[in-house]
């Protein structure tokens, strides 16, 4: 028994990797878009490269940037970047359990919260595999992204945009497969999710990119009424 815990989550885990290196995959073209639009838009390329370590937020570093390339500050820009990643203040709760009880664990736990790993935790069967799957899935994609943004913001203009590639539609379909097996499981979690994307759906229009995001996130709500109900 002690061996097992001993073993590298890795080891135990080798189909963990596998399924995780979809998200890597999309993470990396995604963070070569992200190092060749600030480069070619007129930022220097430790601008993204450092943004990606101590920022890791994806779509808040886009709009950042977004700003900072339209002309508007820093102070807007990082305004910008917070209020499009409050929402991981929510993922922060529902993996809290999953990170760790440990300060150097939750505070590095912290660091790696995004969309893909708190929904590739979230949908595996027991605690085990969900503390596995967060921190295989959240260390590779900080890896992965990371190198991406350098790969772009050297290469510069040479690449151009990868969205024109059609590229850019492959993290919200790794997405989608990931919380698949919870949308056929669960009633609650289809009503909270289809609220949720009437929400995002509805406001698009009128809204900067990444707050119909936090828009769905009042799906919730439904969710935590069913189960406060059925308690």
């Amino acid at each position: 028994m002690r061996t097992t815990e001993r073993t590298p989550p890795a080891a135990r885990y080798p189909e963990l990797i596998r399924d995780a290196s979809l998200v890597w995959l999309a993470s990396g073209v995604v963070g070569v878009s992200f190092g060749a639009i600030s480069v070619t838009g007129g930022l220097p390329a430790w601008v993204p490269v450092v943004m990606s370590l101590v920022v890791y937020a994806g779509a808040a570093q886009f709009s950042a940037v977004g700003v900072l390339l339209a002309g508007g500050g820093p102070v807007a820009a990082a305004a910008t970047g917070l209020l499009l990643n409050t929402r991981t203040a929510a993922y922060s709760l529902a993996v809290a359990d999953t990170i760790g009880r440990g300060r150097l664990a939750r505070l590095l736990g912290a660091h790696l919260v995004t969309d893909e790993t708190v929904a590739f935790a979230l949908a595996q069967p027991d605690p085990a595999r969900r503390r596995a799957a967060f921190w295989i899935s959240g260390l590779g994609l900080f890896t992965v992204w990371n190198a991406g943004v350098l790969a772009g913001a050297l290469a510069g203009s040479a690449l151009g945009d990868t969205g024109t590639y059609g590229l850019d539609a492959a993290f919200p379909a790794v997405l989608v497969a990931l919380v698949l097996p919870a949308l056929r499981t669960d009633s609650a979690v289809r009503r909270s999710a289809l609220l949720g994307a009437a929400l995002a759906l509805a406001v698009t229009p009128a809204v900067p990119a990444g707050v119909p995001v936090l828009a769905a996130l009042a799906g919730l709500a439904l969710y935590g009424g069913r189960k406060g109900g059925t308690a």
